[in-house]
């Protein structure tokens, strides 16, 4: 993959980007905002008259109405700042970053491209070990990825004075995350809003590298996504019905920069 020097550099300093930023991720997850706890479900109302013999009473029914209606009491939220004082997190949220960043160096190279994709790295990690443990994506990391990757992508366009690279990122925007908002919209148990607010973020670097890259992308994460989320399922190490999905699009992202091309190429599209 890396073939010159200017490979070579930039390979280094996605490195050294990502071991830099990477080890400050942790307090970055620690000042996270708690989301709103949801609410309770409203109790059954009792009736009026008395209940029949052998039938629940009124406060076995209210704490059976969770359960009568399949929504199993779910297990309490690990805390961001619990999340970020595990033991060894910032090493190797540290290493994940920088090879992730260098992953990135190596597949564009010496380019423009640099400034949209090495900040999305440790947004990328980040994103990965919160909804992991959480399955959520915090608005509070994914909103100023928006922005950034936005002035990003223009400041990229505008130097290389191709105005195809925004108009192709806006068209990547609207077609990644068009989909990801329809199926959250069909059927929004099966996906959560910050998936389709991610989806967005990554339709907008992958449409600015081109057409293979987000294609695969997109392919990618669902693929990924139903084959992993099944696995997991399987191995009991995620519930079938609630699992992280961010990952899944994270690594299908990333793989589409790196070989993206290659994909479009050996499948023909």
């Amino acid at each position: 993959m890396i073939t010159d020097s200017a490979q070579v550099a930039a390979t280094l300093l996605g490195l050294l980007w990502g071991a830099l930023t990477g080890w400050w991720c942790p307090p970055v997850i620690a000042r996270l905002p708690e989301p709103e706890p949801e609410p309770e479900p409203e109790p059954e109302p009792e009736p009026a008259h008395d209940p029949e013999p052998g039938s629940a009473t009124g406060a076995e029914r209210v704490e059976q109405g969770p359960r009568r209606a399949g929504l199993p009491a779910a297990p309490p939220k690990e805390a961001y700042a619990d999340l970020a004082a595990l033991p060894g997190l910032a090493p190797r949220m540290a290493l994940a970053t920088a090879l992730v960043g260098g992953l990135l160096g190596a597949s564009v190279g010496w380019s423009w491209s640099l400034l949209f994709l090495l900040p999305l790295a440790p947004v990328g990690v980040a994103l990965t070990v919160i909804d992991w443990r959480t399955t959520l994506l915090p608005t509070r990391i994914i909103a100023p990825t928006y922005a950034v990757t936005v002035v990003a992508i223009a400041l990229a366009a505008a130097v290389e004075r191709d105005r195809d690279i925004a108009l192709h990122a806006l068209i990547g925007w609207a077609v990644m995350g068009g989909i990801f908002f329809v199926l959250w919209f069909i059927y929004p148990r099966g996906l959560g809003y910050g998936d389709v607010r991610l989806s967005g973020v990554l339709g907008l670097a992958l449409g600015a590298l081109g057409w293979a890259e987000l294609a695969t992308g997109i392919y990618g994460a669902f693929l990924l996504g139903g084959v992993g989320g099944a696995l997991l399922s399987l191995l009991r190490l995620v519930n079938r019905k609630r699992f992280p999905f961010g990952p899944f699009m994270l690594v299908a992202a990333l793989l589409a920069v790196a070989w993206g091309p290659w994909v479009a190429e050996r499948f023909g599209y």
